[in-house]
C-alpha cells in the first residue's frame, strides 16, 4: 500500500480519535459546572477546532503527535481535585468507548471482507480504517493513562492519591514534558518503539475482546 493510501487510511481515524478525546474533556467539564471549554468554541466534533499546527505536523513525521488541550478552570468545579480527576479520565474513557465501537463493526464486518481485492473494495479500505480506528484509540487511551504530566494519568492520580502527596506530584509537571519528548527521540533515533512496548499487550488485550482478533500483530 503507498504512502498517500496509507495516509488516507490512517488519518481519518486519528483525527476522530484526537477529536472525540478532547471534545469528551470539554463536555465532563462543562457538566461539572466549568463552562470554559464551552465558551472557548471547543464543545464540538469538528477536528479543525482541536487540531494543534505544530502536533499535527509531528504526527506526519515522526507518529507521534498532540492536540490543542481542551481549557479547564478547576475553580469552576465543586470538587476541584476530584471533578478535574473524572475530566481527565473522560478523555481515555471515550476512546476506549470508540474502539468498543469499531470493534463491533469488525466483527460484523469480517465475513464480507476476507478474499476480497483492498484496491477495488471500498468495504475493504472501510474495513482497514477500522482496524487502524480500534488500534489507534486504544494506543491513545492507554498512553494517556501514563502518569507522566502532562498526560491524563498524573491528573487522574493526583485525584486518587491523598491530598498530602499532591507537591510531589505538581513538581514533576516541571519535567514530565521533557521526559516525554526524550522518549519519543529516543524512539526515533533507534527505531525502538519505546511506547509501543508497553502499550503493544493492551492494544492485544482489548482488540481480542472487542474484535475477536489480535490487530497488534499486524502494527
Amino acid at each position: 500500500m503507498d504512502t498517500l493510501a496509507g495516509i488516507l487510511i490512517w488519518a481519518p481515524p486519528i483525527l476522530f480519535a484526537i477529536t472525540v478525546h478532547e471534545f469528551a474533556h470539554g463536555w465532563v467539564a462543562n457538566r461539572l459546572g466549568d463552562p470554559t471549554a464551552k465558551y472557548a468554541g471547543r464543545l464540538t466534533l469538528n477536528p479543525l477546532s482541536h487540531l494543534d499546527p505544530i502536533g499535527t505536523l509531528m504526527l506526519f513525521i515522526v507518529h507521534f503527535g498532540w492536540a490543542k488541550p481542551v481549557p479547564v478552570n478547576p475553580f469552576n468545579f465543586r470538587n476541584p481535585r476530584k471533578d478535574m480527576m473524572w475530566v481527565s479520565l473522560a478523555g481515555p474513557g471515550s476512546n476506549i468507548l470508540c474502539a468498543l465501537g469499531c470493534g463491533i463493526i469488525i466483527r460484523f464486518l469480517s465475513p464480507f471482507v476476507a478474499g476480497v481485492d483492498p484496491k477495488t473494495s471500498f468495504l475493504t479500505i472501510f474495513f482497514y480504517m477500522l482496524v487502524f480506528g480500534l488500534v489507534i484509540n486504544i494506543a491513545l487511551a492507554i498512553f494517556n493513562l501514563l502518569p507522566i504530566p502532562p498526560l491524563d494519568g498524573s491528573k487522574i492520580l493526583m485525584g486518587m492519591l491523598p491530598q498530602e502527596y499532591e507537591p510531589q506530584i505538581l513538581q514533576l509537571e516541571r519535567f514530565g514534558p521533557f521526559l516525554l519528548i526524550f522518549l519519543v527521540m529516543m524512539s526515533w533515533m533507534l527505531r525502538i518503539n519505546f511506547f509501543w512496548i508497553f502499550i503493544g499487550p493492551f492494544v492485544s488485550f482489548f482488540s481480542i475482546i472487542f474484535a475477536g482478533m489480535d490487530l497488534a500483530r499486524f502494527f
